[in-house]
Formats: structure tokens, sequence, C-alpha cells
């Protein structure tokens, strides 16, 4: 794991940790909500500088040390002088936003133009700073948020080779999910799922290609949102795809989601969505028609009880409910998927890193690939870089045509999916979002059971998934997917039932169950890795 040799940083994150800050009297710091953090701040009983400090306590204690969770990657060493400034910014009666001195913490393919490295978890980027902050950080900053730290993710966000072991990179180590330390915090925004499980943080910013901000979210209990296409710029983001990059909040609520999203749409993007994403999470849901898929009952029985459970709350609520057991998208959608990624990995991973300055002894694929292998299982511990190998390999105007038939067969078939009940009166689609945490292997691998997340993320279109329940000791999400510019009503439907399902659960920090390999499920044909 990268440290960046600063004495901060060497601090919070390889050595004892130093006490926690104090807050006002009967104010605690620990599992706080942004809404309770935000009163705090108006009321002065807490000051953002406090907060950062409680989070640096938190990640010293158990991110290298402690519990060992290995969620961060790097700390930013101005986060306190950034919680000072917009402290007495405050004092002075200027408050930004909503979002006003509250800290963030960004995965590590986004750009900053700070002391945080940029690298995807890399040995071949370790250290390399850039110079201009991707444009959602530069929102964010002047929303007046802190840049607390980097979260370790699956390196280079899950795209560099087959058998990987989702939340492991060379720089971040292996990220544990904290219901269950022997057990994945699945790919790749993995490290902002599980820091915000551990309450490293309020609020996180991950990436999804396909299901990574939905996976790592469902399987460490929190709340994630994947964006309609292009809400959020992917400026600065170190790509896969741009056809389905998409950068989104990760938090503990709702309401907590709903404030980080509304910091970094784009100016399109509010144009498309008028209405207050966080006025929608205050404003639960109480009517409306929706489709609730029951398609993978048998394959997870906690997931029976669950869909129960959300039948029965939306219903209450006034809602009709129309369940399906039938949901199969068709294989020719994941080959078009795949061949599409890799060939705008080829091309857009291409380009961040001519437009980021990467050293010129790694500023292509090809030198890439060339690095990986001169320095072994420093930089391939644990599986290959065939996607890496195949992307560098691609001709890209032979592929052209290939490519951009691909695409829109790959679109075509994951809205036609959709459409057929989006368009016809269903106000969303709710599927569980993936099977329950399997034991983490770095011999065979992820071992999935299932997952939802293709559809949405092909097409485009928005989905949130919450905590809606646990198979023993590990969560369960529920997924929403709606029409684009949808996320205030699904927001709505989901702040319903997080208030109804009442699912949400502090992690545990469990080491091991005996016979974990017992809960493993052989892996299905589909889905491919959350990246």
């Amino acid at each position: 794991m990268r440290l960046l040799g600063l004495g901060l940083t060497l601090l919070l994150l390889g050595c004892r940790p130093a006490p926690l800050p104090e807050a006002a009297p009967g104010r605690d710091l620990q599992w706080l909500d942004a809404r309770s953090a935000q009163q705090a701040l108006a009321s002065n009983e807490i000051s953002s500088e406090q907060l950062v400090q409680f989070y640096l306590a938190r990640i010293a204690e158990h991110n290298q040390q402690g519990y060992q969770l290995h969620a961060i990657t790097d700390i930013n060493p101005d986060a306190l002088a950034q919680a000072q400034q917009l402290d007495k910014e405050r004092a002075a009666g200027r408050v930004r936003s909503a979002l006003h001195g509250l800290p963030v913490l960004l995965k590590a393919n986004i750009a900053t133009a700070d002391q945080l490295p940029t690298t995807a978890g890399a040995l071949a980027l370790q250290g390399h700073l850039t110079s201009q902050d991707a444009e959602l950080v530069r929102q964010l900053r002047e929303a007046g948020a802190v840049i607390l730290a980097k979260t370790n993710l699956s390196e280079w966000a899950n795209f560099r080779g087959e058998n990987s072991a989702s939340g492991w990179s060379a720089l971040g180590g292996q990220t544990r999910n904290p219901h269950l330390l022997s057990h994945t915090p699945c790919g790749s925004s993995s490290g902002a799922g599980a820091a915000i499980a551990a309450d490293f943080g309020l609020l996180a910013v991950g990436t999804e290609t396909d299901g990574s901000i939905i996976c790592p979210s469902a399987i460490n209990g929190i709340v994630g949102i994947k964006p309609t296409r292009g809400a959020v710029s992917g400026e600065g983001i170190i790509p896969i795809a741009s056809a389905q990059d998409i950068a989104g909040p990760m938090a503990r609520r709702i309401y907590d989601a709903a404030l980080l999203l509304e910091a970094m749409l784009t100016p399109a993007a509010r144009e498309a969505i008028p209405a207050s994403l966080t006025a929608a999470a205050l404003q639960p849901a109480n009517a409306g028609k929706v489709l609730l898929v029951r398609a993978y009952d048998e394959r997870e029985p906690a997931v029976v009880s669950m869909l129960d459970n959300t039948a029965q709350a939306l219903a209450a609520a006034g809602f009709e409910v129309v369940e399906t057991a039938e949901w199969q998208l068709p294989s020719d959608l994941y080959q078009a998927e795949f061949s599409v990624l890799l060939y705008e990995y080829a091309r857009d991973l291409q380009q961040w890193l001519t437009d980021y300055q990467v050293p010129e002894q790694v500023n292509t694929l090809q030198k890439l690939v060339a690095f990986n292998r001169a320095q072994g299982e420093r930089a391939l511990a644990f599986f290959g870089q065939e996607y890496l190998e195949q992307a560098a390999a691609i001709d890209l105007v032979a592929a052209e045509a290939d490519y951009i038939a691909a695409l829109a067969q790959s679109r075509a078939l994951a809205e036609a999916a959709l459409n057929q009940y989006l368009q016809q009166g269903f106000s969303a689609i709710i599927l569980p979002s993936y099977g329950p945490a399997w034991p983490i292997d770095h011999v065979n691998g992820d071992q999935f059971n299932f997952g939802t997340s293709t559809a949405a993320a092909v097409a485009g279109y928005p989905s949130i998934t919450l905590p809606g329940g646990y198979s023993g000791v590990l969560p369960l999400g529920i997924s929403l997917v709606g029409l684009p510019w949808s996320e205030p009503e699904l927001i709505r439907i989901a702040a319903l039932l997080e208030q109804q399902l009442a699912a949400y659960r502090r992690p545990g920090f469990i080491p091991a169950l005996p016979a974990d390999n017992a809960q493993a499920t052989p892996a299905q044909p589909e889905p491919t890795q959350p990246e």
C-alpha cells in the first residue's frame, strides 16, 4: 500500500491512532448521518474540523490496523486545513451549499489537483499526481465539501484481467467487508462501500461501468445511486468505457446519497431534473405502479422474505405491485457489452493517460502491459492482465464498425428489457441487487451468485440500491430502476422503503464464521464482474 510519505499520513494510516476528538456535550460523532451533521454544523454543536478529525482517527484505528479493512489508500494532508477554512467561512455567514463542511471520500480513479495520487490502485501509476480536478471534484469543492481521502478499489476498476478478487489492488491491498471480514466487499468501488459501512466517512463517490456502485453498496449494506447516463461528468475519471462509465454517491442513508448527487449534477442534468433530490428524499412516495422481480427467489432463500416485506410495504403505501418470476437478459447483450467495453477501454484509457500526463514509461496501454510483465508478481499478484492485453492489441480503426454495431445492439437490447415495463405505466422495476457476499478467494477469484445491474448500466438508466434485508449477517440490497432522469421518483420510492423496511444495520466486524466455504455459491454464467 502506498503512503504519501508525509507525517500526517504516516500517523493516520500506519501508526497508533490519535484519541477521538471531543464534540459538544451529548453529541456523538459515531454513525452520524449527513442531515444530522448539517443541523449540528448549523447550530455550532460541531465543527467541520471535528468531523474531519473524527474520521481520520477512525481510519487510523481500523484501516491498516484494528479490523484491517484496507478501504482507504491515501489521506488528504490538506483536509484539516480545508475544514478549518470552511468553518471560518461559516462563522462569517458564508455557507456555500448544504454540503458545506462535510467530508467526502473519493474513489482512487478520480483525479484531484492536490497531494492525493490518482492511481486506479495500479503499481504503474503509484504516486501519480494530476494537475487538475475531475469536473465532479471541482463541483464538490465549490459546494464546500472537504476532500478527505481516496478509497481503494478493484485495480483498474476491475478490468485488468480474469478471475480477480473484488477489492484487491496492488497499491491498496485487499479491502474487507465490515459485516464479515473474511468476505468480499464487491467491486470495483469496494473501498468506498466498505469505508461508508465502517463509518470512515459520511459520504463517498464511487464509479460504475456495470455494477460497481450497486454491488458494493448492496453487499456492504449501504445506499448507492447509479445516475442516468450523463447526469454526472466523467471528465477526469480513469475510464473503462465512456458509453457506460458514471460516478455516483454512496452513503448510509437515502437523503445523504441524494445530497451528494445533487452537488455533482451537470448543467444539462439540472435542467432534466428540476426537482430537488434532497426534497424528494424527505417526501416518501405514496402511490404508483411497480414491477417486483421474483426471478431470484430460488437462488437465495433470504431474498424471499426481503421481497415479501417489500411488496407489503409498497402495497400499504398505496402502490400497485405487479410480480413477475421472469427476468432473463439475452446472452447477446452480455457479448455485445463486453465488445463495447474492450474497444472503449483501448480508446478512452489511452486518452486519459495522455490528458493527465502519466509518466512516459507507462503512458500507453502497451507500455502498461510491458511494465506489469517486468514487475511480475508485484504488479500481477493473484491474477493476470488479459483485459489490458486485449485492449492494447485492438486496432481502433479496423474494429470501429464492429464496435458501433455492438454499441447499438447492447443498448437496444438493454432498453427493450426495461422499456417493456417502464414505458407501460410502471414507475420503477424493483429487483434484488446482488446475492450475499462470498468468501474472499485469491486462487479462484470472485464467486458471484447473481446480480441485476446490467440492464440499467448498459441502457444508461438510473438505479438505486438500499438495504433490504439480510442473509445471516450478510446484507442484501433492493434495487430500483427507472427511466432516464427519473431520479426524484426513484428516490421517493427508496425513501419509503428505507422508512418501512428499516433494514439498515451497523456492521458487526465479525472476523469469520465457521464453515465459511459452505456459504460460497458456485459462479453463474452472468453477471460479469462489477466494473
